[in-house]
């Protein structure tokens, strides 16, 4: 008893420091997170020293399991590196938005005539129209006056139905004779034909909030500031999402980077371009000699070559755009491919993070692409462990008691688990962010692999996006690797628990035992992400505004681009499904209804019940459609998932397992 509470002594005194200090200090100040984050970095540094000094160093060369002890604690090695970087890393913070205030005024006070002149590029190469016409009208729509802004399409499809509609909107359509270097080549195209002071840059499915300009041009104020970059938000579900059943109660696999590692680089002075929702400075991109083309993630390496030269990137952490997620898993994984070579790919490079000029060591340090290089391999090893203990016997460490254990690695778990849930806590939880980047490591590892060897041996492929986007429903690749290690791992505790098959005995049985029911839970969950839920390609968005159908008023509750459902106090029949729509600030819409269903329960922001809801479809042409484009998509509405019910999630992965799910 006395040894099983000294086992659980440094456990509870990393619990205590949370509840005494992190759960009461604010985690957007600096000093908060930079203790905080030592804390966790010494309880990480002893386990570290007492994973080699008492459980590698004293194993016996006894064959090939003395090779598989070293290979885990190399590997751990690596993770411990990782942790370390990510752990300096978010020890600061920054929030620009007041300094974006401060020199807002001033920059915006001066004469129209010194305003500078902005370049707007829209890359593009096979994107449909129903894409493309949001971040078209949503550029020609931003704040900013219109002798100073020019929108360029940078046409790599050569489409001329494209060319009309960039005319009749009075963008300019550009196109090349080939498609030499894709995104980036597409790009020094455009500046050949353009002149402006600043290039902001939106992918073809991105559309610009209206203040975007009013919000990132003043920070160039700073003639050192090369690139202003802002966080991608979406409008859509991304297939995680949406395949676990979580649609409105789990933020997007992105939310992570944007919202809480990317300001911390900032504040490190290692913020970088992430390519589309970005601005950059004309005179800091001829500088490098234009974008760079060495890479398939031009983005990156544009920050790298401007920091060879001085320049620097700005992160400015404020919702100024909006875009369309992966929309399914091919997306996906053709998405995360590419920025894991690129990422690789700098690391040969001349003005990569090793060799580049310029750079401090720290810098060089914090753009080496550790994340892409260790993270999927640590993943494989927490799954090998086990079934290699439950199947050969194998021990991955010399063991000396299940307490030498639990007093040491147990609070390295619980101290990094902890800081995650303080310093992120409305993006992360441990079971399921686990299963995400379990389910994503079938395929990054052998990227990861692959890029290592032939790192330009893959060309840049553009991700899918738009409403001719179908692929497959099934991940049957990933799902039959999860599989497996499900049945691995299950049938090994299964023949190691009838002691007439047991291959097993000793006290790191237990630990084995439940590692590997952790594995199972964090498999299965990994498994539901294979299966392609039915979705809609362009979700409507979520608001609450007056509106009149003939002439009863309601409310509308949901908004798209062709489809609205208003909310009415009473049933009401009309006499003909054709009804006309009025909504502020447009002329009546020619609408049809329908569906009319009732629900009980509903609450609008003004209290009152609303239990009919009637299901309109119209079809906007022209200015009309443009106004609601720019309506819905330039910054007045949102689908962010603001918090984390961990309950809903719970029960909704619960019931994915069993393949129903609930609405939220």
């Amino acid at each position: 008893m006395v040894q099983s509470l000294l086992a659980l002594t440094p456990t509870l005194v990393v619990i205590a420091f949370f509840l005494i200090g992190p759960s009461n200090w604010s985690r957007r100040r600096t000093w908060t997170r930079a203790v905080t984050c030592a804390f966790v970095a010494a309880v990480a540094l002893r386990y570290i020293v007492w994973r080699l000094t008492e459980t590698v160093l004293p194993y016996p060369n006894d064959g090939i399991n003395f090779y598989w002890v070293w290979f885990i604690f190399v590997v751990e090695l690596l993770a411990f590196s990782e942790v370390v970087l990510f752990l300096i890393l978010m020890s600061r913070y920054v929030d620009r938005s007041a300094e974006a205030d401060r020199l807002g005024r001033p920059f915006f006070q001066r004469r129209h005539s010194d305003l500078p002149t902005v370049d707007v590029f829209i890359p593009t190469y096979n994107e449909p129209l129903d894409v493309l016409e949001r971040t078209i009208v949503g550029t020609l729509a931003l704040d900013y006056p219109r002798d100073k802004l020019k929108v360029y399409v940078l046409d790599d499809g050569r489409r001329d139905w494209l060319k009309t509609f960039c005319e009749a909107h009075g963008a300019v359509h550009v196109t090349r004779s080939d498609n030499a270097h894709a995104k980036a080549g597409n790009m020094n195209n455009g500046l050949r034909v353009s002149s402006g002071d600043f290039i902001a840059i939106f992918d073809a499915d991105f559309v610009p909030y209206r203040n975007f300009l009013r919000r990132t041009l003043p920070f160039f104020s700073d003639e050192t500031v090369g690139i202003v970059q802002t966080p991608q938000h979406f409008f859509n579900v991304d297939p995680v999402q949406s395949n676990l059943g979580l649609e409105n109660i789990w933020p997007d696999e992105q939310r992570l980077f944007f919202d809480e590692i990317a300001p911390s680089r900032d504040g490190w002075d290692v913020s970088f371009c992430c390519g589309s929702c970005s601005i950059a400075r004309r005179k800091a991109i001829d500088a490098i000699g234009g974008f760079p083309t060495e890479s398939i993630t031009e983005d990156l390496l544009t920050t790298l070559s401007m920091l060879n030269k001085g320049y620097k990137t700005r992160y400015l952490n404020e919702r100024l755009s909006m875009g369309l997620a992966a929309e399914n898993l091919t997306g996906y994984f053709v998405q995360r491919e590419r920025w894991c070579q690129g990422g690789i790919q700098t690391l040969y490079l001349h003005n990569g993070p090793l060799r580049g000029p310029g750079l401090s060591l720290f810098q060089r340090i914090m753009f080496l692409p550790m994340s892409w290089l260790v993270q999927y391999l640590v993943r494989f090893a927490v799954l090998l462990v086990p079934i290699v203990y439950l199947w050969l016997g194998a021990l991955p460490l010399y063991f000396t008691d299940v307490a030498d254990y639990v007093s040491n690695q147990v609070p390295v778990l619980a101290a990094y688990f902890l800081l995650m849930l303080w310093i992120t806590p409305t993006r992360y939880l441990p079971v399921v962010s686990s299963a995400i980047g379990t389910f994503a490591a079938f395929r990054m590892l052998p990227t990861v692999i692959s890029s290592l060897v032939r790192p330009f041996g893959k060309p840049f492929k553009v991700t899918p996006k738009g409403s001719g986007n179908e692929e497959s429903s099934f991940d049957a690749y990933t799902f039959t690797w999860i599989a497996g290690f499900i049945a691995v791992t299950a049938t090994g505790l299964v023949i190691n628990i009838v002691p007439e098959t047991a291959r097993i005995q000793g006290a790191f049985s237990a630990i084995a035992a439940l590692w590997s029911g952790i594995n199972v839970v964090v498999l299965v969950i990994a498994s539901l992400i294979c299966f392609e839920k039915p979705r809609r390609l362009f979700q409507a968005f979520k608001l609450d505004e007056p509106v009149r159908v003939d002439g009863t008023t309601g409310r509308v509750v949901s908004l798209s681009l062709e489809k609205a459902v208003v909310a009415v106090p009473t049933e009401t029949r009309f006499r003909s499904p054709q009804v006309k729509l009025n909504l502020d600030g447009f002329e009546p819409i020619d609408a049809e209804l329908r569906q009319a269903t009732q629900r009980r329960g509903d609450i609008s922001r003004s209290g009152d019940k609303r239990r009919y809801y009637l299901h309109l479809h119209f079809d906007l042409r022209g200015s009309e459609r443009d106004k609601m484009i720019v309506k819905l998509y330039t910054g007045r509405y949102s689908r962010d998932v603001p918090d984390i019910d961990k309950v809903a999630v719970s029960v909704n992965l619960l019931l994915r397992a069993f393949g129903r799910t609930r609405g939220v």
